[in-house]
């Protein structure tokens, strides 16, 4: 039984994002002369598309490699190996230069939305920065657009003059989202962007994201360790583990019947909202590999019952 099974059917598909075996690994030095001894493998042989207008989202616990992808596939870090084909061209190995003429068409959203925007800044000046650095509109025309951006999230125009501190993180998020749709991108990556919010707030704003890739036809990245907001918003969730991918499905197929031991127990955790329910809970035992030392791709995932692999064992739902 293959670990990674991507169910989506169709053969002619509008592709516009492909990564294939993409690694990120950062060394580790030691020693008297400081020399790389060894490697954390953090994303580690990855390979999955996206199509255009779809939302795929990225799950997996704290350390399953989630934002490195994410920030790998934007060259905002450098991949170790492997190829990233956007819109027909191999971004992997671009030089800076070049790479710049893609910026304006990949765009992220941060997780924390106290961090990243400059507070010393008003937002008129946060969200002019990215209209006037890709020259989006004509400067006598970047006012009108920026209220526009912060009408579109669910802002007032009235906000122009603010500063970041005046905001709630809710409504930082939405600023957040407000300039990465700035530059009118093709392609998203919601890095964790409802983690750090009130449960209340995390609702509004995944209802927005949903909003606006139905309003904009958005292709977006969504990541997040809730599987409950991911099955909200997502056409097909990639299941992430120890750096490598163990399932992608359509969204309704891998919540209904997932295919992998550590999909499973992943989904066990999700709350329902039927108190009355009777679920399993999955625990997994033993130990958790090493992103230094994992271990075979083979038995990388937990295997039933419920419980991590200790070297040199082999997991039954091995990957080819």
């Amino acid at each position: 039984m293959s670990a990674v099974m991507d169910t989506t059917a169709p053969k002619a598909r509008d592709v516009l994002l492909q990564v294939q075996n993409l690694k990120k690994y950062f060394p580790i030095s030691g020693g008297v002369l400081n020399r790389v001894v060894n490697n954390v493998k953090a994303v580690d042989d990855v390979s999955f598309d996206v199509l255009r207008g779809e939302v795929v989202g990225l799950v997996g616990e704290s350390g399953s490699g989630k934002t490195t992808v994410g920030r790998t596939v934007l060259r905002l870090a450098e991949p170790t190996s492997g190829s990233i084909d956007f819109d027909g061209a191999d971004i992997a190995k671009l030089p800076k230069p070049e790479m710049r003429r893609y910026r304006k068409r990949m765009q992220i959203v941060f997780q924390d939305p106290y961090a990243s925007l400059n507070p010393r800044e008003k937002i008129r000046t946060v969200l002019g920065h990215a209209l006037a650095m890709h020259n989006v509109v004509p400067p006598s025309e970047r006012e009108d657009r920026i209220v526009a951006l912060l009408e579109q999230v669910g802002l007032s125009g009235d906000y122009l003059d603010r500063f970041p501190h005046e905001f709630s993180g809710g409504q930082r998020q939405r600023i957040g989202i407000a300039r990465a749709l700035a530059v009118e991108p093709d392609f998203i990556v919601a890095d964790e962007p409802v983690s750090a919010l009130d449960v209340s707030i995390q609702a509004q704003v995944v209802n927005l994201l949903d909003d606006l890739k139905t309003k904009f036809n958005l292709t977006m990245l969504f990541i997040a360790h809730d599987l409950a907001v991911v099955e909200h918003i997502s056409d097909r969730v990639i299941v992430m583990y120890l750096g490598r991918i163990m399932e992608i499905a359509p969204t309704r197929t891998l919540y209904r019947a997932p295919n992998h031991p550590y999909t499973k127990a992943l989904l066990s955790a999700v709350p329902s909202p039927d108190i009355h329910a009777k679920k399993e809970r999955i625990i997994l035992k033993g130990d958790i590999p090493s992103p230094i030392n994992p271990l075979p791709a083979a038995s990388s995932a937990p295997v039933a019952p419920w419980r991590f692999p200790t070297a040199p064992r082999s997991c039954p739902c091995s990957r080819k």
